[in-house]
């Protein structure tokens, strides 16, 4: 392995320690922390990009995680497609086939995944059928690169997508907030990690979000809008966190710049 290669993945299991300490830290028994050494050493997921999580004292990867593994790992195509003999639309119960492809001559890894109102989150009544779809990208994707872990949105009382969220508030529908309510970090609290990290200005990453989100205020921005701005924020500060600063200090109010 590079040295460069071996530098990168033990930055990363250092920052994936602190943040699950700071994000969970009644959940993280050495056990805990040993298993996600070695998730990030073999995976390379990152706990700051909210690819895993803590759920009732288990580790689970989320569809986020799966889709950027299998795009570090050059996977040839995903391949997805509803079994109607299966699915009823009439009774909101869907079942989706998905086919990962990892090389242009692989055979395929094989998925499968259903949703019904009895089987996702209240949150997301109306999305069965992209909950599935998610679903079977996830069970295709672990069944491809050996991920034994389960994924989040394969747990029927905590499935969520991202589009039945859309045009609410990022707390809207969470009693926490930012997306609280389903035991997973929120979203507040991974802006705030992320900003102490890099010792960043909080003021003006709030306005720096809210321009990303295309809204006035960050808090009228949707869940999904601010999952990809701190997605986007991390990738940023760990690459060029000058360039970063530079790009937030021109959020500065004209009248507090020094004459």
């Amino acid at each position: 392995m590079a040295p460069k290669l071996v530098r990168a993945k033990s930055q990363l299991t250092r920052n994936n320690l602190a943040h699950a300490k700071v994000l969970w830290p009644g959940h993280c028994s050495g056990l805990m922390l040993k298993i996600l050494r070695e998730l990030t050493t073999t995976f390379g997921f990152s706990v700051a990009s909210g690819e895993l999580r803590i759920i009732d004292g288990r580790w689970y990867v989320t569809h986020s995680g799966l889709l950027r593994l299998a795009n570090r790992r050059l996977c040839n195509g995903i391949r997805v497609e509803p079994v109607l003999q299966l699915s009823d639309p009439t009774a909101s119960r869907w079942v989706f086939r998905s086919t990962v492809h990892k090389s242009r001559h692989s055979r395929g890894f094989v998925g499968y995944g259903d949703a019904d109102p009895s089987n996702v989150s209240p949150l997301v009544r109306g999305a069965e059928m992209r909950v599935a779809e998610t679903r079977a990208v996830n069970r295709a994707l672990r069944k491809a690169y050996g991920i034994g872990l389960c994924s989040v949105e394969e747990l029927g009382y905590l499935s969520s997508t991202a589009e039945p969220a859309r045009g609410k508030g990022i707390a809207s529908g969470h009693p926490n907030g930012n997306g609280s309510g389903n035991g997973q970090p929120r979203l507040r609290d991974r802006l705030c990690l992320l900003i102490r990290q890099h010792q960043l200005d909080p003021a003006l990453v709030k306005l720096y979000a809210a321009d990303f989100c295309g809204t006035q205020e960050l808090r009228e921005a949707s869940r999904d809008l601010v999952e990809s701005f701190i997605t986007h924020l991390t990738e940023w500060a760990a690459r060029d966190r000058a360039g970063l600063v530079c790009k937030l200090n021109s959020f500065v109010p004209s009248h507090e710049v020094p004459s």
